[in-house]
């Protein structure tokens, strides 16, 4: 099963302008990925770069990676990180943490990355919070591919990052045609952020996501009107029911009534980021019931 789906503009803050492809229409999970936007490449010289003010968090990883630019992310456990290209960032929320992300006063040009959530299974979504930085993820390269595998493994390439399910997120500089040997018993899907691929004979350009369903053991991919960049996903379906609401992934209408109310009195539960910046207020609760979905559909 192929299906190409398209993304959407959202704004994230007051300054920058996101692709997000996932949830989309059609779905609303790949593997445990619950998430992704696609930001960039956008000139920032003179501009603010991004700018999100401290929010909170429950249930889910945030996996931060860029393709151009720099990062600053704080949290309310005292982590205080730049991210540049080729490092990952993951913050695991569980049962509440506060962040911020900001361009740096003194930083590049241009910003562009991606920025993906995974929903954190009911085993793992009340643990402690905690914060993890990369700087050397595990590579595959020949003459036509480099892949960098940022989370879970590769073709024997293991990425360090701790997760909570079998997940696979895997970045490729594609300059011709290759094949990679996937999981069958995993769900994949492919976003393209810089110029354009077939994979699968599918063309695909940045601001979709190409989901592939289960049961491939190998995948082609081919650069068309020269080199390309992907991110490929993957993952066991994940089966548990979710409610996803502003910045939370819960299981009940109540989970997110609760972490609302929390956030807007600036319980514990959340902490404090170190800094001047305004806290983002939550917006209104919906007039009806969250109901749980299936993650995976």
């Amino acid at each position: 099963m192929t299906i190409l789906e398209e993304g959407r503009d959202v704004p994230l803050g007051r300054y920058t302008v996101v692709r997000r492809t996932l949830p989309n229409k059609a779905r609303r999970t790949v593997g445990a990925w619950c998430f992704l936007d696609h930001f960039g490449p956008e000139d920032v010289t003179g501009k603010p770069g991004m700018r999100v003010p401290p929010h909170p968090h429950i249930g889910l990883q945030t996996v931060s990676w860029l393709l151009g630019g720099e990062v600053r992310h704080r949290d309310s456990l005292g982590s205080d990180q730049v991210i540049v290209p080729g490092q990952l960032n993951i913050m695991t929320s569980g049962r509440g943490i506060a962040h911020s992300e900001n361009s740096p006063t003194a930083k590049p040009p241009v910003l562009h990355g991606l920025q993906l959530w995974v929903a954190l299974p009911g085993a793992a979504r009340h643990r402690a919070p905690a914060f993890q930085h990369i700087a050397e993820l595990p590579q595959l390269a020949d003459r036509d591919v480099k892949v960098t595998v940022a989370v879970g493994a590769l073709a024997g390439a293991v990425s360090p990052a701790e997760v909570y399910t079998e997940l696979l997120g895997a970045d490729m500089e594609l300059a011709g045609r290759t094949e990679l040997a996937l999981r069958p018993d995993f769900e994949h899907a492919v976003v393209v952020t810089e110029g354009t691929a077939r994979v699968d004979g599918v063309a695909v350009e940045p601001g979709s996501l190409l989901y592939l369903g289960r049961d491939r053991d190998r995948l082609a991919f081919e650069a068309t009107g020269g080199p390309a960049r992907l991110f490929l996903l993957g993952g066991v379906p994940f089966e548990e029911e979710l409610v996803m609401w502003w910045n939370f992934v819960g299981r009940s209408h109540e989970d997110i009534v609760e972490a609302r109310d929390d956030w807007m009195r600036a319980s514990d539960r959340f902490g404090v980021v170190p800094g001047d910046e305004q806290p983002l207020p939550a917006p209104g609760l919906p007039t009806t019931r969250l109901k749980p979905r299936p993650g995976h559909r």
